[in-house]
């Protein structure tokens, strides 16, 4: 065998050999006869042996084209059933998506998205990971997540689209000075023993920025990680917190109230973001914009 032969010829090659005419075969191909007889000329040549015997009303298979046809056969439905497979991972039918988000969106937006996404996409498996934003950034820089669902990046190479602005609300014990349904300014952090969340964390980089624009300081009773331990604190009475809206589910209970926060307004922005110089997978792709979809449609928290 001087060269192996291409897969257009051996195509050829099968439907001449399934259809036992070259007449019908070039009909279907879209091809001249004498093009066809010319392709399948040079595939005997390129194998060195006679493919078909042939007479002016018969075409059969000669001992080496039986050999051959099932050998086609096979390697044409592998290459097509290949690329039938790859066809679903380009369109982001199939694939794998890592997500990292911040609890809050964790625990509230983001399951209902997957829900509605694997509806359409069923064959594409959903990774999730929640951690604050600083460590999803640096889990995206090492390519262990495609998407971040997070705060705005501080610096390097991301694109962030926001979907949701998260204002800082009062969170307060219920039945004391604080029910009511108007905002409350950030000095009475001033007044109450106050209960906040761990340094260098967004949540307290936002409160931290709100009391210096304030003009007030209070120093924190108790410093937390986990939001389920500032919310048994306040609801044992020991203080009051500053927490962005959408964390408020994840310690809901009926002995909490919250109020607005003004005097100033401090809203954090809360988007997806990805790298700017990475290609998604197309099935990070797919999913990003539907999220993105049902998020700005539903007001995402």
């Amino acid at each position: 065998m001087q060269r192996r032969p291409s897969l257009n010829s051996l195509r050829l090659f099968m439907q001449v050999a399934q259809n036992r005419s070259f007449s019908e075969t070039s009909r279907n191909a879209n091809l001249s006869q004498p093009a066809l007889s010319r392709t399948i000329r040079l595939l005997e040549e390129e194998l060195g042996t006679r493919l078909f015997d042939r007479n002016s009303r018969n075409v059969s298979l000669t001992a080496a084209g039986e050999a051959m046809l099932p050998i086609v056969e096979r390697l044409t439905a592998d290459f097509d059933h290949a690329f039938s497979e790859l066809a679903l991972t380009f369109s982001g039918a199939r694939g794998r998506v890592v997500i990292g988000a911040l609890p809050s969106v964790a625990a509230s937006t983001l399951p209902t998205a997957i829900a509605s996404f694997l509806k359409s996409h069923p064959q594409v498996e959903i990774v999730v990971r929640d951690h604050l934003s600083g460590a999803l950034y640096q889990q995206m820089q090492e390519r262990q997540v495609d998407l971040a669902i997070a705060t705005p990046p501080e610096d390097g190479d991301f694109t962030f689209e926001p979907f949701m602005d998260d204002p800082m609300v009062l969170v307060a014990p219920a039945g004391q000075q604080f029910d009511g349904a108007g905002p409350v300014g950030w000095s009475v952090f001033m007044d109450q023993p106050f209960i906040a969340m761990a340094p260098r964390s967004s949540v307290r980089n936002l409160t931290d920025v709100a009391m210096h624009k304030a003009g007030i300081t209070a120093r924190p009773l108790f410093e937390c990680t986990q939001l389920a331990t500032v919310g048994a604190m306040i609801e044992a009475g020991l203080g009051i917190t500053a927490l962005p809206r959408s964390t408020i589910d994840m310690i809901q209970s009926p002995n909490l109230i919250t109020r607005p926060l003004g005097k100033p307004v401090i809203t954090r922005a809360i988007g997806i973001a990805y790298l700017t110089d990475r290609t998604l997978p197309p099935a990070a792709e797919a999913f990003l914009r539907h999220f993105l979809e049902e998020a700005r449609a539903g007001g995402a928290g």
